[in-house]
């Protein structure tokens, strides 16, 4: 999930996480890490759109 500012949201525990996009971001398995849950997942983003890649790490 990502939010209208831009910041993107864990997968798994839905807590924001330290990374932003803008809607020009376009990122293919990108090892999205979670300080909170201390989980990484890889997603792809396009379009502000996040989708997970197939792959957990």
């Amino acid at each position: 999930m990502i939010d209208k500012y831009g910041w993107v949201h864990c997968p798994i525990c839905q807590n924001k996480t330290k990374t932003k996009v803008t809607p020009q971001t376009v990122v293919k398995h990108f090892p999205l890490f979670c300080p909170k849950c201390k989980q990484e997942s890889e997603v792809n983003v396009e379009n502000m759109e996040m989708t997970l890649s197939g792959k957990k790490k």
